[in-house]
């Protein structure tokens, strides 16, 4: 049994640039990865297959699991005897690519279980045929992505920023596909900031908060919440949503953030604050 760590995202920038003729949208976006990762472990057996801890997780073909899998099969011609347990922490629907990242994950295993011998760069072509953010999962590392986010450029001289991130996620779920339908017809809303935020020399700003926040006021009043909070450095929507995260002074900022949001935004949101990822540390 082998495992390997799928660590999720957050979009530092992400701006949308227009509808492409092929109905995607044309994106340029920095994405980071965080330590909080899903977990997945290989065992061997008589063909692929997978499980998972989490209740409510589709097991079929439909899962990117089982899609990257079956993509290796196609790549190396042969089939892919495993069996891959996920053990998953990153939220479903959250804007933080859990489900891209354990596709990556599983390209870049299987090419090591089964000696595929495949660049990083064959990987990434692969793990873009599988969704738009795949990969930049196969880099691990601060990276900016293009196209529709498949053309994925590494920013070495990103390596050194590991502020501390807090990840606060209502209940609820935001659809990628809505939010990017409703785009081009978006407002801003009166009295939420929309505008771009420095930290460290770096750009925060994301053009999906404008129909995300139309829709879902109660993201748009977090933003405002977190930006007047002590210790908060940035703050923004990660992705689509629903996870808004705030870049934090220190760890003591971050754990006093948290505690703040569950007495007053609601005492049922996910939450979890830790650095950016080493690189290299998948």
């Amino acid at each position: 049994m082998i495992s390997c760590k799928a660590p999720c995202k957050v979009n530092v920038s992400l701006r949308v640039l227009g509808k492409r003729a092929d109905g995607f949208h044309e994106v340029d976006t920095v994405m980071v990865p965080l330590e909080l990762c899903d977990v997945l472990e290989f065992f061997p057996a008589d063909g692929l297959e997978m499980s998972c801890d989490a209740p409510g997780v589709p097991l079929d073909e439909s899962n990117l699991v089982m899609k990257a899998g079956r993509l290796m099969e196609r790549e190396l011609g042969r089939p892919m005897p495993w069996h891959v347990r996920l053990v998953k922490n990153v939220p479903h629907g959250a804007g933080l690519g859990g489900g891209s990242s354990d596709a990556a994950c599983v390209l870049s295993a299987l090419n090591e279980l089964e000696h595929g011998g495949l660049s990083r760069r064959r990987l990434a072509e692969l793990a873009g045929e599988i969704g738009s953010d795949v990969g930049f999962f196969i880099y691990g590392m601060a990276c900016r992505c293009t196209g529709r986010g498949e053309k994925v450029e590494p920013l070495p001289e990103w390596r050194e920023w590991r502020p501390w991130i807090v990840l606060l996620k209502p209940s609820f779920g935001v659809s990628t596909p809505d939010a990017y339908r409703r785009w081009a017809g978006s407002r801003e809303l009166p009295g939420i900031p929309y505008g771009e935020q420095r930290v460290d020399g770096h750009v925060l700003v994301n053009d999906l908060e404008r129909p995300v926040f139309e829709k879902h006021l109660f993201l748009a009043e977090m933003k405002r919440w977190l930006l007047e909070r002590p210790g908060v450095r940035g703050a923004m929507m990660s992705g689509s949503g629903s996870t808004m995260f705030a870049v934090a002074e220190d760890e003591e900022a971050a754990c006093k953030l948290m505690e703040d949001a569950a007495r007053e935004l609601d005492p049922t949101l996910w939450m979890w604050s830790g650095l950016v990822m080493r690189e290299g540390a998948r």
